[in-house]
């Protein structure tokens, strides 16, 4: 079965990262989860839920933040992609910088030095120049910057609609058939 490292961090949008471990179940993806301290304070003010809601869900197994000995600490360990959602510009910089000082940081890393599939999923609005420069090095290096910024072309009526563009977006780089938004197919515009 494919599997993913999903690590919901402090920047707001955890509805995000809900919604994506809802998804990748859905699709009969393993994900390994990881919430920071900070995501879980967002996760309980946005979403009014704990780490241990999350892990509920099938197919999920929650990790603590601090065990940098679990699972996806470890290159051995074999993941499809690593998803950090949403990604606090703190852990932007970490990452850029080769910091591993949590099991979110350190999965991270993993991909990069196992030349894996990671994206990161920002939602920080204005971006600090620092996490800019973060992001277009990160990029160089084959890493997807996916920022929660939804599309309003598909007409969404509800915040739900919202959240269900960006993941949509997140399982298309995953190669994940969805039926999360509308695609765009060029009937949309009289000509």
């Amino acid at each position: 079965m494919p599997s993913a490292v999903v690590a919901l961090t402090g920047a707001s949008g955890a509805q995000y990262a809900v919604r994506l471990v809802e998804a990748l179940s859905d699709a009969s993806w393993d994900v390994d989860l990881i919430v920071t301290k900070t995501g879980a304070i967002n996760l309980h003010l946005e979403c009014d839920m704990v780490p241990e809601d999350l892990s509920k869900i099938e197919r999920v197994t929650l990790h603590d933040n601090h065990n940098l000995a679990a699972k996806p600490a470890s290159g051995s360990a074999k993941y499809d992609a690593y998803i950090v959602c949403p990604t606090s510009g703190t852990t932007i910089g970490k990452i850029a910088a080769g910091i591993s000082d949590n099991l979110a940081t350190r999965s991270a890393l993993v991909a990069l030095k196992e030349r894996r599939k990671l994206i990161l999923v920002p939602r920080e609005a204005p971006f600090a120049t620092a996490h800019l420069e973060a992001m277009a090095k990160m990029s160089t290096w084959g890493v997807i910057i996916l920022p929660a910024s939804p599309g309003f072309y598909h007409k969404p009526n509800t915040i739900d609609e919202l959240i269900d563009f960006v993941v949509a977006r997140i399982l298309d780089q995953l190669d994940i058939n969805h039926n999360l938004s509308k695609r765009w197919s060029g009937e949309e515009v009289d000509h």
